[in-house]
C-alpha cells in the first residue's frame, strides 16, 4: 500500500512527466495499483477530487498501454532486424532459403521479418545503383519467403476468409469468440470448424495488412490480394483491434469491473 501511496503522489507532483515514470517504473502500474487508485477515487470527499483521481488513472492506464505497445513494437523489430541479420550473414543463398523454410516451419516467419524481406526486394529492384548480384540475393530471398508463407498455417487464412465474410458485426465476434474456443483438451466440437489461438489469428491479420500497406494493389500475397477491397480491409483493422482489446490485453489491463468504476465516475 506505501508503493502505491509513494507511486501516486509522484504522479501528482508531476502530471505531465507520467510518461517518463512509466518508462522508469513499468513494473509499479500493476492491478493491484489502479485498484488501490479506485478505493482512493471512493474515498474522496468532493466529486472533484473523485473526477481528478479519475481521469489520472485513465491517463496512467492509456500511457501504460501506449508503453508497452511501443516496447513489444520495438522488441518485435528488433527480433525480425536480427533474423534479416543472420540471413544476409549466411554462407550461401541457398543456406539463407533454407533458414527461411525453417523459420516457416517453426512459424518464426513473422510479420515484422517478411516486412524486412519484401521492403528490402521492392528497395532492390527500384534500386538504380545495386549490383545486379545483390538484387538476385535479395529476389530469391523474397520468392523463398513468398513459397514458405504459403505453407505455413493455411487454416488461419481460411478462418479469416470466413470471418470477412460475415457482414454482420456481432455475428462475426460471436463467430470470433468460437474460433477460440475448441473446448476440453483442444478437442474441435465441430469436425469441421477451424479453431486457433487469438495469437496465431491476429499475426496473420498482421500479415495480411503489412502485405497490403506495402504493396496496396500489387501485393505478392495471394490472399492479401484478394482483401484489398476497402470493406474488407476495414474488417481485417477491426478483427485486429477487436483480438488486441478483447484477447491479447487482458493481462494487462485491470479487471473488468475496476475498468467499469473508473468509466463510471
Amino acid at each position: 500500500m506505501d508503493r502505491h501511496c509513494e507511486l501516486l503522489k509522484e504522479i501528482q507532483d508531476s502530471p505531465t512527466d507520467i510518461n517518463a515514470i512509466i518508462t522508469r517504473r513499468r513494473k509499479d502500474f500493476t492491478d493491484e495499483f489502479f485498484q488501490y487508485l479506485n478505493l482512493v477515487s471512493e474515498t474522496c470527499d468532493s466529486l472533484e477530487d473523485r473526477d481528478e483521481v479519475s481521469r489520472l488513472a485513465a491517463r496512467c492506464l492509456s500511457a501504460v498501454g501506449t508503453y508497452d505497445k511501443t516496447l513489444e513494437a520495438v522488441e518485435n523489430l528488433d527480433s525480425a532486424q536480427a533474423k534479416f541479420d543472420d540471413l544476409l550473414n549466411s554462407p550461401s543463398v541457398d543456406v539463407a532459403c533454407e533458414k527461411i523454410k525453417s523459420l516457416a516451419k517453426g512459424k518464426e516467419l513473422d510479420s515484422s521479418l517478411v516486412l524486412l524481406i519484401n521492403s528490402a526486394w521492392a528497395s532492390a529492384k527500384d534500386s538504380t545503383t545495386m549490383k545486379n548480384e545483390v538484387k538476385d540475393i535479395m529476389y530469391r530471398l523474397y520468392k523463398a519467403t513468398k513459397s514458405s508463407l504459403k505453407s505455413m498455417a493455411p487454416k488461419e487464412i481460411k478462418l479469416l476468409k470466413h470471418l470477412l465474410n460475415i457482414t454482420d458485426p456481432e455475428e462475426r465476434f460471436s463467430a470470433l469468440a468460437t474460433a477460440f474456443s475448441p473446448g476440453n483438451e483442444h478437442e474441435a466440437k465441430d469436425p469441421h470448424a477451424l479453431y486457433t489461438t487469438p495469437k496465431e489469428l491476429h499475426k496473420w491479420i498482421k500479415i495480411m495488412l503489412d502485405a497490403y500497406t506495402l504493396h496496396k494493389e500489387e501485393t505478392d500475397i495471394k490472399e492479401a490480394k484478394k482483401m484489398t477491397q476497402p470493406v474488407v480491409i476495414q474488417r481485417l483493422f477491426i478483427l485486429k483491434e477487436t483480438i488486441e482489446e478483447e484477447y491479447l490485453d487482458q493481462t494487462m489491463a485491470p479487471r473488468t469491473e475496476d475498468k467499469t468504476e473508473l468509466e463510471e465516475l
